[in-house]
């Protein structure tokens, strides 16, 4: 298919992508594709009192009404899933199945959301005092402000807006400027939901587009009370501090260094599978995908001569074609950074398998997985390169190697391959993996929607997604009603007048 007929299929029009400001390019072959109109500053007041205005009428639906919507969208996505799957291929260069992988992500987050709708329950409180009953109840915040990075350019929103709209939120959405085209398809399949619920407030759900300035409007009104910002640490550096600052919410996705321990026990081909998928897939620009590989000193030479092996052989290309397993990178910056860290990494001792830039494809960042051997874990390994570059490291003692873990800035994805249920159970407890996920024989991406996802220290500590994620977009409210003749004071307190 070309790239008009892809544009088209996804409902996009001419209006959509001719005559704006922000040009926008496929990684696939560099090509410009379209020039999107960008929200001017001076509009983001009235954007924002519309949500808040639609937040005044959403938060009196009832949740299993809310609901509704949401199964609605999850209707239209299922549709909708072919054509958005392959522009988010065109857009990001994934390969066709994690294109599509990702609408089915946003499918299953609504599936979740119309349950949690009829379950947005609190509890039931035992009072000190006779006659009294005590509760607690969740109740719907405010306007949400998502903003989305670049490579996962729509399940995140719909992690957040899925979440949001049920517990009685209107959300505004800034997506990436690298790949404004998939949220304006997602906004055009949201609108056909909307339509078909029939009584939504209008500006429930609103995308603006354009750049720091429109973000910055977003994370600074008192009017958004929930900031989601996925990203960068050094953004979250910046929007955490400005979103608290105004007392507001923020719930931040940033960075990861993640890593595998592999113990000498490990099923190695199965460890090489997950090290494959874990490292390369999405050309590694997943927040999850595998940085670090912490190996014991009598598996090394034999697990890095196996991936060095599958390394050598992995298919790099056009992601829309059947059997390639790496696409670009997102633009020619991304392929200068990984190259430039590379060269710190050999700077610092380490030994490169892989990483050239594939000369035979133009026009696109195409370049072959890079497995680093180092000697330790050197300032460069500890830094976060949103690239498919794999650090080797070796330990001796468990202790040792989950200290080599936890000793890098981030916390989001862990894991650990082992056959040994004392190693597996202690990389687990409170002396273990210090991330928000860790996972024993499987690798630390491709996380299912059903759990709360995000990490600790500079990751944000922001949940998203499944398990109690929900309660990031209420207000709890503790509620004590007296049924008694009588007044009686907490604490034993006697006060009477």
């Amino acid at each position: 298919m070309t790239h008009a007929t892809i544009l088209a299929a996804a409902g996009l029009t001419q209006a959509d992508l001719t005559g704006g400001t922000l040009p926008v390019r496929s990684p696939i072959d560099g090509a410009e594709i379209a020039r999107v109109h960008e929200t001017e500053s001076r509009e983001m007041p009235a954007i924002i009192a519309r949500s808040q205005a639609a937040f005044r009428q959403w938060r009196e639906v009832p949740g299993p009404r809310r609901g509704e919507l949401v199964r609605l969208m999850g209707e239209e996505l299922r549709a909708a899933k072919a054509e958005l799957g392959a522009l988010v291929t065109l857009e990001v260069g994934k390969i066709t199945s994690e294109g599509l992988g990702e609408v089915q992500e946003m499918i299953d987050i609504c599936d979740f959301a119309v349950g949690l709708s009829r379950q947005l329950y609190g509890l039931t409180i035992a009072s000190e005092r006779p006659g009294h009953r005590m509760a607690e109840t969740w109740l719907p915040l405010g306007p949400v402000g998502i903003i989305t990075a670049f490579n996962f350019p729509v399940a995140v929103w719909s992690w957040n807006a899925a979440l949001a709209l049920v517990c009685g939120d209107p959300v505004i959405w800034k997506p990436s400027e690298k790949t404004p085209l998939t949220a304006i398809a997602t906004q055009k399949i949201m609108d056909r939901a909307l339509a078909r619920f029939g009584d939504a407030p209008e500006g429930l759900c609103q995308l603006v587009i354009g750049g720091p300035a429109i973000g910055d409007a977003l994370v600074s009104s008192k009017d958004v009370p929930i900031l989601s910002a996925t990203g960068s640490t050094r953004m979250g550096g910046i929007v955490g501090p400005k979103v608290a600052a105004r007392w507001g919410r923020p719930i931040l996705e940033l960075g990861g260094n993640n890593a595998m321990i592999v113990a000498p026990s490990a099923d190695l081909e199965m460890a090489v599978r997950a090290i494959a998928f874990g490292a390369v897939g999405t050309a590694g620009q997943r927040c999850t995908s595998l940085r670090r590989l912490i190996v014991h000193r009598s598996i090394r030479d034999d697990l890095v001569a196996r991936l060095s092996k599958v390394y050598a052989n992995l298919p790099v290309g056009d992601p829309r074609k059947a059997g390639t397993l790496i696409g670009p990178l997102i633009d020619m910056g991304a392929r200068d950074r990984m190259l430039a860290q590379i060269a710190r990494a050999k700077a610092e001792g380490g030994t490169v398998h892989g990483g050239q830039v594939v000369e035979a494809i133009t026009g696109g960042a195409y370049i072959r997985p890079a497995l680093v051997e180092m000697p330790g874990q050197t300032a460069t390994v500890c830094e976060e390169c949103f690239a498919p570059i794999l650090y080797v490291l070796t330990y001796d003692t468990l202790d040792e190697a989950i200290a080599l873990q936890n000793e890098v800035p981030q916390g989001l994805s862990s894991c650990i391959f082992t056959l040994n249920l004392r190693e597996a159970e202690t990389f687990l407890s409170a002396a273990g993996s210090d991330c928000g996920i860790a996972n024993v024989n499987i690798g630390p991406s491709g996380a299912e929607i059903g759990g709360a996802f995000g990490g600790e220290k500079e990751t944000g500590g922001g949940r998203e997604s499944g398990s109690d994620a929900w309660k990031g977009y209420m207000r709890r409210q503790t509620s004590t009603v007296n049924y008694s003749a009588k007044l009686p004071l907490a604490q034993g307190v006697t006060f009477e007048v």
